[in-house]
């Protein structure tokens, strides 16, 4: 392990490209693959599985009363209904991910909104999975011209507007636990704090 010296530089993640030896599909999912890459690493050689996934977008959604939309949905491999926002995969070839915001807020929420802003954008488990969340801000909401239908888990679908502050509460006391919601959640009150000097 090595050091650098504090203040070199600002705190940023770092791209890195390693020789990639052999790369396959060892499992062809659903909705994502499981691949295992052989890599060079140090002076030798590193096997890793991870999920191969498409990345996402969420949306914050803040209306005119200052309040940020909350969904709750049903997810199974945590076997609880999670408040999360409003968020979807970038499934479509080439779809830009603020189209992809402005797609699943309207299917999941039945609103559009006029303005958007980026808020974060992170990495899930960079462990087990190459997934990146692209997080939007969304101001200016109104009624999508149609009412999507939906099956599944997003029949389930409860929403709820709260205060930011009440998100962050939920969030600090281990109440509402989905790392996405968590992050923008956080990310916006941040952005509130600073804004406010």
């Amino acid at each position: 392990m090595s050091e650098l010296p504090a203040g070199e530089a600002p705190l940023a993640d770092e791209p890195f490209a390693p020789e990639i030896a052999s790369s396959e599909v060892v499992f062809d999912g659903a909705v994502w693959d499981v691949r295992r890459e052989r890599f060079a690493f140090g002076d030798g050689e590193l096997v890793r599985e991870f999920v191969a996934h498409t990345g996402a977008v969420a949306v914050l959604a803040i209306d005119d009363d200052d309040r940020m939309l909350a969904i709750r949905q049903y997810r199974h491999p945590i076997r609880e209904r999670n408040w999360e926002l409003p968020a979807g995969l970038l499934d479509i070839e080439g779809e830009d991910p603020l189209e992809a915001g402005k797609r699943e807020l309207a299917e999941e929420a039945d609103l559009v909104a006029a303005d958007w802003e980026p808020l974060i954008q992170l990495h899930t488990t960079p462990g087990g999975s190459d997934e990146i969340i692209h997080v939007f801000r969304a101001t200016g909401l109104s009624a999508a011209p149609e009412v999507f239908a939906r099956d599944g888990e997003e029949a389930d679908i409860v929403t709820r507007w709260v205060a930011v502050e009440e998100a962050v509460d939920a969030v600090l006391a281990g109440r509402a636990r989905n790392g996405i919601f968590m992050a923008a959640v956080l990310a916006e009150h941040a952005r509130r704090t600073r804004a406010r000097g």
